[in-house]
C-alpha cells in the first residue's frame, strides 16, 4: 500500500505540473486569438471598399486583364492554409477533411462559373498541385501524393501584408504565365471562438462571386456596401488603368483575410483545446486525489489491524 501511494503521489504532482502548462497556454492562446481577431476585423473593411471601387471604376468599361481570364482548366493549384504547431484541437484535421473532400470532386472544383452564369467545363483530367501555407499542410501534401510545388512555414503568428506578398506574387506569376487554370483557396473562416468553418474560395481567375462570397461570409450584414458614387470623382490617368493596378491588390487582399481568419481560427481552437485539457487535468487529480486517499485509509486501517493483533497476542 505504501508504494502504490507513493506512485498516486507521483502521478498528482505529473498532472498538476501538466495543468499548469495548459493552463498557460490557454492564456496565451486568449491572448493571441483577440490580437488575431483585432487585425482581422480591421482588415475586413478595406477588403469591402476595395472591392467596391472596382465595381464602380469597372462599371462600363470592357477590362483586359490575365487576372479575369477564364479557361478550361486542366491543372488546378490549391493554396492550403494549416497551422506550423500542433495542441490545436480538430483545427488541422477538420482542414484535412475537406481538403479530401473537395480534392475527390476534381471535376466540381475545376468548373468555372462566370459573372454572366456561364458555365466552363474542365477538361477530362485535372492535374492538380498544393502550394502549401503552414508546415502541417506541407505534411498533409506528401502523405496524400500530391505535388507539392511550395511551402511557406516562416509566416509569424501575426502575419503582415509584407509576408504574404511572395505567395500572391508566385500564385499571380503562375496564373498569368498559364502554368494553372485557376487558383483556389482553402482556409478556416473564423466565426466565434467556439465556432470556425473550413471554406474554399476561388482566387484566380478573380471572380465577383466568390469574391463577394467571402466578404459577406467575413463581414456579414454590417458589410453592406455603401456604395461608391464614381460621377463626383475625377480618375487620373484613367479607370481603366487604376483597374488594372486594383485587381492584383483585390486577389492579395483576399488570401491575407484567408490567412488572418486562419490564424484567429488556430489561435481559437488551441485556445479551447487547452482550455478542455486543463479541466481534464482538474478531473484527473480529484480522481487521483480520492484514490490517494483510499490507499493512505486502508494503510492506516491495515497498521492498526496489525497493532491490534500483536496486543491481542500478547
Amino acid at each position: 500500500m505504501a508504494v502504490n501511494s507513493k506512485a498516486i503521489k507521483q502521478r498528482i504532482k505529473s498532472v498538476k505540473n501538466t495543468k499548469k502548462m495548459t493552463k498557460a497556454m490557454e492564456m496565451v492562446s486568449a491572448a493571441k486569438m483577440r490580437k488575431a481577431v483585432q487585425g482581422t476585423l480591421a482588415t475586413r473593411s478595406y477588403a469591402v471598399m476595395a472591392r467596391e471601387l472596382m465595381e464602380a471604376l469597372s462599371a462600363g468599361i470592357e477590362v483586359q486583364s490575365p487576372l479575369l481570364e477564364y479557361r478550361p482548366v486542366a491543372r488546378l493549384l490549391v493554396v492550403l492554409i494549416s497551422s506550423n504547431r500542433g495542441l490545436c484541437g480538430s483545427f488541422n484535421a477538420n482542414i484535412f477533411k475537406k481538403a479530401r473532400q473537395i480534392l475527390r470532386e476534381k471535376q466540381s472544383l475545376g468548373r468555372h462559373r462566370t459573372a454572366r452564369g456561364e458555365t466552363i467545363e474542365p477538361a477530362a483530367e485535372i492535374a492538380i498541385d498544393i502550394l502549401g501555407v503552414g508546415k502541417k499542410s506541407a505534411w498533409f501534401a506528401r502523405q496524400s501524393g500530391y505535388p507539392l510545388v511550395a511551402a511557406f512555414d516562416e509566416l509569424s503568428e501575426r502575419p503582415t501584408f509584407e509576408e504574404i506578398i511572395p505567395i500572391t506574387r508566385f500564385v499571380m506569376d503562375a496564373f498569368s504565365q498559364k502554368t494553372y487554370d485557376k487558383v483556389a483557396v482553402l482556409f478556416t473562416d473564423y466565426k466565434s471562438s467556439l465556432a470556425q468553418e473550413v471554406k474554399v474560395r476561388q482566387l484566380l481567375p478573380i471572380s465577383a462571386h466568390d469574391l463577394e462570397k467571402m466578404l459577406r461570409d467575413s463581414v456579414g450584414d454590417a458589410g453592406d456596401p455603401r456604395g461608391i458614387d464614381s460621377e463626383h470623382y475625377v480618375f487620373e490617368p484613367s479607370p481603366s488603368l487604376i483597374v488594372q493596378t486594383v485587381l492584383p491588390r483585390l486577389a492579395e487582399v483576399q488570401l491575407y483575410q484567408g490567412i488572418l481568419e486562419s490564424a484567429a481560427s488556430e489561435h481559437s481552437a488551441r485556445m479551447v483545446a487547452m482550455k478542455s485539457a486543463t479541466e481534464a487535468a482538474g478531473e484527473m487529480i480529484d480522481m487521483l486525489t480520492l484514490e490517494f486517499n483510499k490507499a493512505r485509509q486502508a494503510s492506516i486501517t491495515q497498521e492498526i489491524a496489525e497493532i491490534a493483533g500483536g496486543a491481542a497476542a500478547l
